[in-house]
């Protein structure tokens, strides 16, 4: 999950100051997390715990009330007891990291990212945004290979991972939808040769640059793990709550990256 909290950081500054180049510092002054860390933790601490989704998510939502939330996620987070509201926002799959390194098996780890979509994101795209990042993550960190995770990606959601950064770039616009996120996600680590790369092509984008980073972070250090500058420098940035549940599910994991 940490490559999902530094990507978040990573395209913090970028997400209303959007840039279309790859030559970028990594981290500055304005370099922070966001609500896409918040809710990335939140769905590790349910999967440690056990615990509800929709109540991990109000419960650390409320923690940090000044994030920049959709509209109507915030009236979600304020409202004891709302139901889903047919979100296909690209919510869904920047939260869902921790559930590709949590689950063993592809049946269990599409099951757990759905129940994780679920509270708010009930639209179809919501559930398979979700779904096809933590496979993607699952598929990674297991073995697979880039064709590989191309094909499986490709063949079970649709979506189109045929394109280059450089041919999405020139159009490519701000959306917060699952289909006009995962699969430009995606694409940026597919074309990748290694973190550092994935982070940069996300942001350079020029879309919805700190969810883009994080969805595209959180596969890429599931292949290639978290350069050690990196990951220090946005473990620096955290809190003491999120660092405490990121060092919590860290330690979940044996080198390999398999459950303890």
């Amino acid at each position: 999950m940490l490559g999902a909290i530094a990507g978040d950081i990573i395209g913090s500054p970028y997400e209303f100051d959007r840039i279309k180049t790859t030559e970028f510092p990594l981290f500055s002054k304005r370099s922070e997390f966001t609500d896409d860390t918040v809710l990335t933790v939140a769905v590790a601490e349910a999967l440690l715990d056990g615990g509800d989704y929709a109540e991990a998510f109000r419960r650390w939502g409320r923690r940090y009330p000044h994030m920049s939330w959709g509209s109507r996620f915030h009236h979600w987070l304020l409202t004891d007891g709302a139901g889903p509201y047919g979100s296909l926002g690209n919510g869904s799959a920047m939260r869902v990291a921790p559930v590709g390194w949590a689950c063993d098996t592809v049946p269990s780890v599409l099951r757990e990212a759905e129940r994780s979509a679920l509270p708010t994101h009930d639209h179809p795209q919501g559930i398979l945004g979700a779904q096809a990042i933590a496979l993607a993550v699952f598929l990674a960190r297991t073995g697979a290979d880039k064709d590989d995770i191309r094909t499986e990606i490709t063949g079970r959601f649709g979506y189109d991972l045929t394109r280059t950064t450089d041919a999405i770039r020139p159009g490519y616009r701000m959306d917060e939808t699952c289909p006009g996120t995962v699969p430009e996600a995606l694409t940026c680590f597919l074309e990748a040769d290694d973190f550092e790369e994935t982070v940069r092509l996300a942001v350079s984008l020029g879309g919805d640059a700190d969810t883009l980073a994080c969805i595209a972070g959180s596969v890429a250090e599931a292949h290639w793990d978290v350069p050690e500058p990196i990951a220090s420098a946005a473990i620096q940035r955290l809190d003491a709550p999120l660092l405490a549940v990121v060092e919590r599910f860290r330690k979940w994991f044996q080198p390999d990256g398999m459950k303890a």
